[in-house]
Order: structure tokens, then sequence, then C-alpha cells
């Protein structure tokens, strides 16, 4: 084919993480094509794309157009005409597929929904910040269950049940999957769940009630290559027959060939080889650009010491273990989403001991642990601890409490407080960075005035760093020391977390150091924090005592980006991550005070053993089907030792409440009648070769203890 009459259309569509090329002939018969992932490389990648073109077909004469995410900067800087990959899809569907009423498009880092009425106007739904139900999503669960994503697929395939998994953020649903794992959930079911996330999330994101209507063409790499998140939409859409669902050939590269469609303007008609050339002579390489950079961390060396001097003046005061013996002692537990702290004090506030570590989706589990490495640092000094009150707090409060029969739960943002006050009387305003939480609280005549969290996304807090110091081959202690090293900290923005990956890799093809971006994700917690989450507009509201706690502030150049940017002095509590713990035990300290100034009050003991509390945490587990409501909620009910009871899986506590100080109330007899006649385990304990349906009416109600056992026993 080297005849170079040959006449040719060609789209080029760069995504955030894909390139793909097409070349059409005349008639519209695709004779090359391609789909690669770029790496960020984008004109290495095209050009090696073409050059296999150019080895197939010859130097023929193409008449081309650039779409994608990507293609409008690769389109300025070589002179190529471009076309916005909305208009490039909705030119290819009306062209080769008029009958299609609502088009779903899943890409690298966005994800689309296009309407079509009946004169073939497009109503078009796009993804925005979050990252949410794409295939960046995707890629970042693979990574957590340490598969690739066809084996990912595969799973998904084998896949017995569904369990639901935060969709709208991939911090989110890190948590969730880990839980999971925990609890030996297998990976298949969680592949398929995954799958399914992201189906609900692009389904209630972008159709935002409008009605999907069939049928219904797919398109994208991530819909193309995984049948299991074909299947996901097919199971969410309830698409039953299979002619209202339209999967064009190629439909990886429906924009591109969308884009060799469209004819606006003047044609750009090259040969392959000037293209070739054309990339050859200009390429597409920026040097680190100025306007990039933010202020450094520290202008010297002396700089950085005199800012560590100050910080360490904000130390909790300490006692040693071995003088502990006969005093009375408070725990305070914070069960947080990604990690669990302890921590015990003597009657005066003074820390005794502590411990912190990640809870990898149990959190009792953790506690146990933490609570066993206390016990041993006790018994090596002889010791036995005495423990008279105890509080729990944080995203694990309620089941921990029930779990060690803690005598109080702390909310958290009271815990926070309340720590705070201890290390500065006069606060005005907490900012708590926690791995997956964002809290900010502003106090006004020491009382709490106002409390802001983060919500659906979770960029700028701890996990946000923690991913790309391991993407990057760093250890997250590591990855921070290099931050304050860094003299041209690169602006990263505040972005969603799987979005940001595209910017690191930008930030790298530009000649950013590993310090630069550090220092630059450093930034970028921080003005997540005061521009997202606060949308602050004067500092000034925040007041001059401010005071900071979590475990992202171990991080000294998170600590540092959020002095230069308020232009303040912070205190920095030396055990800022433990604040929430420690807060607790404050607060089970208080409590105490005030139950033995009212002995009449509830919860005033002698004290405690560690073992003690060990001991109770152990626990059966009970499936229930809550029939209260048409939701019919599968409630998990966790039974411990100590008698106390948790409920996970309840979309409400209107009849399954965590709360242990929940009053009494009458009793259902005929509830009570339903649970004793039909609470029981319905499974043959054989093989089953038939199966019996048993009417709940007449005197079966009372038969059914009979029938039930006599029908299952026999297998």
């Amino acid at each position: 084919m080297d005849n170079i009459d040959e006449f040719f259309f060609s789209g080029i569509d760069i995504g955030s993480t894909t390139a793909k090329v097409v070349i059409t002939d005349k008639d519209g018969r695709v004779v090359f094509s391609r789909y690669r992932r770029h790496q960020a490389e984008t004109i290495e990648t095209v050009r090696s794309i073409f050059k296999e073109a150019l080895a197939l077909l010859g130097d023929v004469q193409l008449d081309l157009a650039v779409t994608g995410s990507a293609g409008m900067g690769v389109a300025e800087t070589y002179g190529l005409p471009f076309v916005q990959e909305v208009v490039a899809s909705a030119q290819f569907i009306k062209k080769s597929f008029p009958q299609t009423r609502t088009f779903i498009e899943i890409g690298g880092e966005d994800s689309k929904i296009i309407f079509f009425d009946k004169q073939f106007r497009p109503d078009i739904r796009m993804n925005g910040t979050c990252a949410g139900g794409t295939g960046a999503f995707i890629d970042q669960m693979a990574v957590l269950l340490n598969v690739d994503v066809a084996e990912l697929n595969s799973l998904a395939a084998k896949s017995t049940k569904i369990y639901p998994i935060a969709s709208r953020c991939g911090v989110f649903a890190k948590t969730d999957i880990q839980a999971l794992l925990s609890q030996h959930v297998s990976k298949e079911d969680i592949a398929a769940s995954i799958f399914r996330a992201v189906a609900i999330q692009v389904v209630t994101a972008l159709s935002r009630g409008r009605e999907i209507k069939k049928k219904i063409l797919f398109a994208g790499g991530p819909l193309t290559f995984y049948p299991g998140l074909r299947r996901a939409f097919v199971d969410l859409l309830e698409i039953k027959n299979p002619d209202d669902l339209i999967m064009p050939d190629h439909s990886e590269l429906l924009p591109a060939m969308g884009a060799a469609m469209v004819r606006n303007g003047s044609p750009c008609r090259s040969t392959i080889s000037k293209l070739l050339a054309l990339a050859e002579s200009e390429p597409l390489r920026m040097t680190a650009n100025a306007n990039n950079n933010l202020p450094a961390m520290f202008n010297s060396k002396v700089e950085f010491a005199g800012w560590k001097k100050r910080h360490e003046q904000h130390r909790v005061a300490r006692i040693h273990l071995s003088k502990t013996k006969g005093k009375d002692l408070f725990l305070g537990i914070d069960s947080g989403s990604t990690t669990t702290k302890i921590v015990l004090t003597d009657e005066n506030g003074t820390l005794v001991d502590s411990y912190y570590h990640a809870n990898n989706g149990d959190p009792i589990q953790a506690v146990q642990v933490g609570l066993a490495e206390i016990k041993e640092r006790f018994s090596a000094a002889g010791l036995l601890p005495r423990i008279v009150r105890s509080a729990a707090t944080g995203y694990g409060e309620s089941l921990i409490k029930a779990a060690f029969g803690l005598d109080d739960g702390a909310v958290e943002t009271m815990a926070h407080y309340r720590a705070a006050r201890h290390f500065e009387p006069e606060v005005s305003f907490i900012i708590d960075i926690g791995g997956q939480d964002m809290k900010a609280i502003y106090i006004q005549d020491h009382a709490v005035a106002e409390i802001q969290v983060n919500e659906a996304c979770s960029s700028g807090c701890g996990s946000f760093i923690e991913t790309f110091a391991r993407s990057l081959g760093y250890g997250v202690e590591e990855f921070a020391r290099i931050a304050c090293d860094s003299k041209a900290p690169f602006d990263l923005g505040t972005r969603c977390t799987v979005f940001m990956n595209s910017k690191v890799k930008q930030a790298l093809r530009e000649g950013a150091s590993v310090a630069d971006i550090s220092a630059g994700l450093a930034y970028s917690v921080i003005k997540n924090a005061l521009y997202k989450v606060l949308k602050l507009k004067n500092f000034d509201v925040l007041g001059n005592k401010i005071v900071v706690q979590g475990g992202t502030f171990r991080n000294q150049a998170v600590l540092r980006a959020l002095e230069i940017l308020l232009n303040k002095e912070v205190v920095n509590p030396d055990i800022s991550e433990l604040m929430g713990a420690y807060g607790a035990a404050l607060t089970a300290l208080a409590n105490h005070r005030i139950a033995l100034a009212h002995p009449a009050g509830k919860h005033h003991h002698q004290g405690l053993s560690i073992e003690q509390f060990e001991k109770s945490s152990s626990f059966t587990k009970k499936e229930i089907r809550c029939q209260k409501c048409e939701n019919c909620c599968s409630v998990l009910q966790l039974t411990f030792t100590n008698g106390n009871h948790f409920y996970t899986g309840n979309r409400c506590e209107r009849y399954f409440s965590n709360s242990q100080d929940k009053q009494r109330q009458g009793e259902n007899l005929i509830d009570a009648q339903l649970k004793l006649l039909f609470e029981r385990k319905t499974e043959p304990e054989g093989r089953p070769i038939l199966t019996y349906g048993v009417p709940r009416c007449l005197n079966m109600y009372e038969n059914f203890p009979f029938w039930c056992t006599f029908l299952t026993r026999c297998g």
C-alpha cells in the first residue's frame, strides 16, 4: 500500500491515561487502529503508533483531527485541528447508530453519559472533580487487591455475592475493601463489588434522576475490555433484552473514530512521514515552568533548625511506668478509619503510655494488639495497670465501646477540643487531618462554635500522601523528610487523588524532583483543607491560637505549608497523632471526677485490668433480616462475651441501635413468638434433592419447628 495517492482519514484521541489512533478509508472502514497507555509520554506514544502505521500502510496521505482530554495541548503545540471528544462521539453515534438513546462511556479519568432525544439533540453529563466511576479507580482497586485488572475481571466472573463499597472515592473504597478482606470475604466477591460500585457511581452521579432509555451504547476502554463491568451495568440498568444494548466494534476507539469523521474548517492533510518529521522537529518537551513553583519550605538549614526548636516546646507531660504503682489510670481509644490510637493517663492527665498503628481493616484486633503491647510493657516493669475509667472515640467508637465494654463514648470533635485545650487553653481554631477525614473546629468563648468536615472526597488527607509516596518508591517518613529540602515545590493544585496521578507524572516529565513533588503534595493537602473544605477567603476568622492535630501533621512539610499559607505560627503538640485518644482519656478522667462527686452516679467502679478488657472482646456473629420496612436490610449482629451487641448493615438505627445506653422499650410479644418459631437453621444437613415450601398459615405456625427439624435432618 505504498501508493501516495491513497487517501485516508485519521482520528487521534489522547486521553488522561491512553492514546488511541484510528485510520479509516473513504468508506469509513477501519484499516489501522491502536490503543495504548501513554504513561504521560503522549507524543512519544503517538509517534510510535504512527511508525507502526507507516510500516503497515506505507506513506499514505491523511486528513486528521485530534480529540481527547490531553489532546488539546498537543493540537495547539503542533497546529493540528482539535475536536471536542463529546462532539466527536456524538458525530459517530449519529451516523453509525442513530437508534441510540443513551451513550455511556468510561475512560481513564473521566466518565460521561449523553442522552439523545428523538431529534438527536444531546444532553451531556460528565464527571467533574471526582474520579470515582472511572478506569483509574478500577486500576487503584486492582493494586489494592494485588492483582492486575485483567485478573480482577476474571475474579469478578466467579463471584456469588455483592458487598457495598464506597464508589465516590478511591481512598474511602480502600477502607471498605480492607474491612471486607479482614472479614475473609473472597477476592471474587470483592472484584464484582468493585465493578458494581463503579456502575452505581456513574449512573447515580451522571443521570441525576433522568431516565436512562434504551437503546444504550457502551464505549471506552473499561467497558470494552472488562466484561465484568459490562455485566454490572446490565444488572443495574435491568437490561433484559440483548437488543437494547449496543457494543460497537472497536468501542474503545469511538471518540477517535468520531474525530476521523468530523470535518470542521479547513482539512489538515499530510503524509505519515511528514507527521513524524513534525513530531521529531518540534517535540513536546517542556521544562519546569517557574509559574508552577510554590515558596520553598525553608530558605536555609538554620531556618529549619530554628523552626524545629520552636515546635519542640509543645510537649505533653509524661510519667514513667515505674511511678504509676497504685495510681488510678484512664484509658482512651481512638478507633480511626485507617489507624488505631490508645492512650493511658494518670489522674493529672499525664501521659503514661500510648500505642499507634494501622488497623488494616480490623479495628477490634488492632485494639487487642495495642492493649497486649501496653500490658507487656507494664509486666516488664513488674506492674499491673489499674484502669478506673475508659472512653472510646473516632470512626469505630460504637464498635470498640461495645466490644471492650468501655464506660464512655466521646464525640470525636469534642475529644479533639478537650485535648487541644490541654495544650492551649485559649485555642481559637483546631484543624485535624487524619487518614481519610478532615475536621475543622471553630472555638468562640471557650465553646465549640462551628464544625466542618470533609464529606465525599478524601483528597488532601493522610492516605493521599501515603499513596504517592509508595507509588514513587518511598516510605512515608522519608518522603516527608525530603520535602523539607525542596527549594521549588511544584504546584499540583487541589485535585482528586486519582486525577493527581496524571499531574504528578506531568511534573516528573517537566523535570521536577521527587522532593519538589513531595513538597507540592504537602501544599495540596493544606490548600484542599483551606479552600475546598473550609472555603476560606479571610484567614483572620481562624484567630491566632491555632492547634493542629492528626497523624498527617507528623509530616513536617504539611505543618510548614500550613504556616506559610496562613502566615501564622501554630501549636503542634508532640502527640498530634494521638490527640483523639488523649481527648478520650481526658473525657474518662472528667467523668470519673463527676462520678466521685456524685457517688450514686453510674459507671463508678474500683478499676479493671487490661486482661479483663481483652477477654470481653471475643464475639459471635449472627445474620438477621430486618423486616421493619421495604429495605429488608441484612443486619449482622455481633454478640460479645460481655453481653453487648453491635449491629452493622442496617440503614437506620430505629430497630437495631448501637447505642448501649438506649432506653429499654416494651417487648412486642408477637415478634418474640415469631423469633422463637422461625429463627432457626433451615439449611439441609445433606445434599438436597427436593425443595419444600412450608406455608405460614393456620397450625403450620405452631408446627414449623417440627417440620423444619424433620426436613433439614432428612437432608
